[in-house]
Protein backbone atom coordinates (compact mmCIF):
# COMPACT_ATOMS: atom_id res chain seq x y z
CA UNK A 1 0.00 0.00 0.00
CA UNK A 2 2.26 2.74 -1.20
CA UNK A 3 0.19 6.25 0.19
CA UNK A 4 2.48 8.36 -2.32
CA UNK A 5 0.38 7.02 -5.14
CA UNK A 6 -2.65 6.80 -3.57
CA UNK A 7 -2.45 10.47 -2.92
CA UNK A 8 -0.97 11.47 -6.61
CA UNK A 9 -4.25 9.39 -7.98
CA UNK A 10 -6.18 11.09 -6.11
CA UNK A 11 -5.37 14.63 -6.80
CA UNK A 12 -4.60 13.36 -10.83
CA UNK A 13 -8.18 12.15 -11.22
CA UNK A 14 -9.64 15.04 -9.76
CA UNK A 15 -7.86 17.63 -11.26
CA UNK A 16 -6.73 16.53 -14.61
CA UNK A 17 -9.38 13.88 -15.02
CA UNK A 18 -9.26 13.86 -19.06
CA UNK A 19 -5.77 13.07 -18.97
CA UNK A 20 -5.83 10.25 -16.14
CA UNK A 21 -8.09 8.35 -17.68
CA UNK A 22 -6.26 7.10 -20.45
CA UNK A 23 -3.80 6.43 -17.86
CA UNK A 24 -6.06 4.13 -15.58
CA UNK A 25 -7.27 2.34 -18.60
CA UNK A 26 -3.97 1.02 -19.52
CA UNK A 27 -2.50 0.12 -16.20
CA UNK A 28 -2.62 -3.62 -14.79
CA UNK A 29 -4.64 -4.57 -12.31
CA UNK A 30 -6.62 -6.85 -10.34
CA UNK A 31 -10.10 -6.86 -8.47
CA UNK A 32 -8.10 -7.52 -5.21
CA UNK A 33 -5.40 -5.17 -6.07
CA UNK A 34 -8.24 -2.72 -6.17
CA UNK A 35 -9.64 -3.37 -3.06
CA UNK A 36 -6.84 -3.69 -1.33
CA UNK A 37 -5.12 -0.45 -2.71
CA UNK A 38 -7.39 2.24 -2.50
CA UNK A 39 -11.37 1.12 -2.81
CA UNK A 40 -10.56 -0.14 1.09
CA UNK A 41 -9.05 3.13 1.93
CA UNK A 42 -11.11 5.69 0.66
CA UNK A 43 -14.42 3.94 1.27
CA UNK A 44 -13.48 4.42 5.22
CA UNK A 45 -12.95 8.14 4.86
CA UNK A 46 -17.05 9.12 4.69
CA UNK A 47 -17.69 6.10 7.43
CA UNK A 48 -15.34 7.62 9.63
CA UNK A 49 -16.21 10.55 9.22
CA UNK A 50 -20.20 10.34 9.77
CA UNK A 51 -18.87 8.17 13.07
CA UNK A 52 -17.03 11.23 14.36
CA UNK A 53 -20.16 13.86 13.25
CA UNK A 54 -23.20 11.49 14.67
CA UNK A 55 -21.37 10.32 17.46
CA UNK A 56 -18.64 12.58 18.70
CA UNK A 57 -19.53 16.14 17.38
CA UNK A 58 -23.39 15.86 16.71
CA UNK A 59 -25.95 17.41 15.09
CA UNK A 60 -27.15 20.73 16.34
CA UNK A 61 -30.69 22.54 15.30
CA UNK A 62 -31.62 25.89 17.57
CA UNK A 63 -28.92 25.28 19.81
CA UNK A 64 -29.89 21.79 20.76
CA UNK A 65 -26.98 18.89 19.92
CA UNK A 66 -27.64 15.36 19.60
CA UNK A 67 -25.03 12.70 19.40
CA UNK A 68 -25.82 9.25 18.62
CA UNK A 69 -24.53 6.59 21.61
CA UNK A 70 -20.87 5.71 20.45
CA UNK A 71 -21.94 1.98 20.23
CA UNK A 72 -24.78 2.71 17.97
CA UNK A 73 -22.21 5.07 16.10
CA UNK A 74 -19.75 1.85 15.63
CA UNK A 75 -21.99 0.02 14.35
CA UNK A 76 -23.37 2.14 12.08
CA UNK A 77 -20.07 3.00 10.62
CA UNK A 78 -18.73 -0.48 10.32
CA UNK A 79 -22.40 -1.14 8.27
CA UNK A 80 -21.64 2.01 6.26
CA UNK A 81 -18.37 0.75 5.44
CA UNK A 82 -19.30 -2.66 4.59
CA UNK A 83 -22.13 -1.73 2.43
CA UNK A 84 -20.01 0.57 0.15
CA UNK A 85 -17.33 -2.04 -0.47
CA UNK A 86 -20.52 -4.14 -1.75
CA UNK A 87 -21.76 -1.25 -3.60
CA UNK A 88 -18.44 -0.81 -5.48
CA UNK A 89 -18.63 -4.24 -6.63
CA UNK A 90 -22.56 -4.25 -7.83
CA UNK A 91 -21.87 -1.16 -9.54
CA UNK A 92 -19.07 -2.94 -11.29
CA UNK A 93 -21.54 -5.75 -12.38
CA UNK A 94 -23.97 -3.35 -13.65
CA UNK A 95 -21.35 -1.07 -15.22
CA UNK A 96 -20.11 -4.56 -17.03
CA UNK A 97 -23.15 -6.04 -18.01
CA UNK A 98 -24.44 -2.35 -19.58
CA UNK A 99 -21.32 -2.09 -21.90
CA UNK A 100 -22.78 -3.92 -24.81
CA UNK A 101 -25.87 -1.74 -24.44
CA UNK A 102 -24.32 1.32 -25.11
CA UNK A 103 -21.29 -0.32 -27.77
CA UNK A 104 -18.78 -1.14 -25.11
CA UNK A 105 -16.73 -4.00 -24.61
CA UNK A 106 -16.93 -6.07 -21.03
CA UNK A 107 -14.00 -5.98 -18.87
CA UNK A 108 -14.76 -6.43 -15.16
CA UNK A 109 -11.55 -4.99 -13.63
CA UNK A 110 -12.24 -1.95 -16.41
CA UNK A 111 -15.18 -1.65 -14.94
CA UNK A 112 -14.56 -1.55 -11.52
CA UNK A 113 -11.01 0.90 -12.37
CA UNK A 114 -14.37 3.21 -13.35
CA UNK A 115 -16.53 3.16 -10.50
CA UNK A 116 -13.53 3.28 -7.74
CA UNK A 117 -11.68 6.25 -9.53
CA UNK A 118 -14.88 7.92 -10.41
CA UNK A 119 -16.18 7.77 -7.03
CA UNK A 120 -13.22 9.40 -5.47
CA UNK A 121 -14.75 12.93 -5.68
CA UNK A 122 -18.06 11.29 -3.61
CA UNK A 123 -15.30 9.28 -0.93
CA UNK A 124 -13.48 12.50 -0.56
CA UNK A 125 -16.46 14.95 -0.04
CA UNK A 126 -17.62 12.67 2.46
CA UNK A 127 -15.25 13.91 4.88
CA UNK A 128 -17.15 16.90 4.83
CA UNK A 129 -19.83 15.34 6.94
CA UNK A 130 -18.10 16.45 9.53
CA UNK A 131 -18.63 20.59 8.89
CA UNK A 132 -21.94 21.88 9.99
CA UNK A 133 -24.07 22.93 6.65
CA UNK A 134 -21.78 23.68 4.43
CA UNK A 135 -20.66 19.65 4.89
CA UNK A 136 -24.36 19.10 3.05
CA UNK A 137 -23.29 21.24 -0.15
CA UNK A 138 -19.32 19.69 -0.20
CA UNK A 139 -21.31 16.15 -0.24
CA UNK A 140 -23.77 17.29 -3.10
CA UNK A 141 -20.77 18.55 -5.34
CA UNK A 142 -18.51 15.89 -4.42
CA UNK A 143 -21.59 13.39 -5.92
CA UNK A 144 -21.98 15.53 -9.09
CA UNK A 145 -18.64 15.90 -9.49
CA UNK A 146 -18.23 11.93 -9.51
CA UNK A 147 -20.54 11.53 -12.16
CA UNK A 148 -19.00 14.08 -14.51
CA UNK A 149 -15.45 11.48 -13.64
CA UNK A 150 -17.93 8.71 -14.33
CA UNK A 151 -19.41 10.29 -17.70
CA UNK A 152 -15.18 11.56 -18.64
CA UNK A 153 -14.10 7.82 -17.54
CA UNK A 154 -16.11 5.34 -19.72
CA UNK A 155 -14.79 5.77 -23.24
CA UNK A 156 -11.52 4.98 -22.23
CA UNK A 157 -12.27 1.87 -19.88
CA UNK A 158 -15.00 0.56 -21.10
CA UNK A 159 -14.46 1.65 -24.86
CA UNK A 160 -17.77 2.58 -25.24
CA UNK A 161 -18.64 5.53 -28.61
CA UNK A 162 -18.14 9.12 -26.42
CA UNK A 163 -21.83 9.70 -28.13
CA UNK A 164 -22.92 6.73 -25.77
CA UNK A 165 -21.26 7.98 -22.69
CA UNK A 166 -24.02 10.33 -21.60
CA UNK A 167 -26.71 7.47 -21.46
CA UNK A 168 -24.39 5.02 -20.09
CA UNK A 169 -23.70 7.39 -17.43
CA UNK A 170 -27.39 8.11 -17.06
CA UNK A 171 -28.70 4.68 -16.55
CA UNK A 172 -25.70 3.49 -14.77
CA UNK A 173 -26.09 6.33 -12.52
CA UNK A 174 -29.78 5.72 -11.56
CA UNK A 175 -29.05 2.30 -10.77
CA UNK A 176 -26.40 3.36 -8.40
CA UNK A 177 -28.88 5.97 -6.34
CA UNK A 178 -31.62 2.94 -6.24
CA UNK A 179 -28.88 1.11 -4.13
CA UNK A 180 -27.84 3.40 -2.68
CA UNK A 181 -30.96 4.50 -1.58
CA UNK A 182 -31.69 0.53 -0.35
CA UNK A 183 -28.05 0.50 1.30
CA UNK A 184 -28.86 3.36 3.18
CA UNK A 185 -32.24 2.27 4.12
CA UNK A 186 -30.51 -0.94 5.37
CA UNK A 187 -27.90 0.82 7.95
CA UNK A 188 -30.80 3.43 9.23
CA UNK A 189 -33.02 0.69 9.81
CA UNK A 190 -29.95 -2.08 11.82
CA UNK A 191 -29.04 1.19 13.50
CA UNK A 192 -32.27 2.50 14.34
CA UNK A 193 -32.88 -0.72 15.99
CA UNK A 194 -30.36 -0.96 17.77
CA UNK A 195 -30.92 2.45 19.06
CA UNK A 196 -34.55 1.12 20.08
CA UNK A 197 -33.23 -2.32 22.17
Amino acid sequence: MDFGKIIDRIKNILTTPKTEWPVIAAEPATVNGLYTGYIAILAALPAIASFIKGSLIGHSLFGVTVRSPVGMGIVGMILQYLLALVLVYVMALIINALAPTFGGKKDMVQALKTITYAWTARWIAGIAVILPWIGVLILIVGLVYAIYLFYLGLPSTMKCPADKAGGYTAVSIVITVVLGWIFALIVGSVVGTAAIS
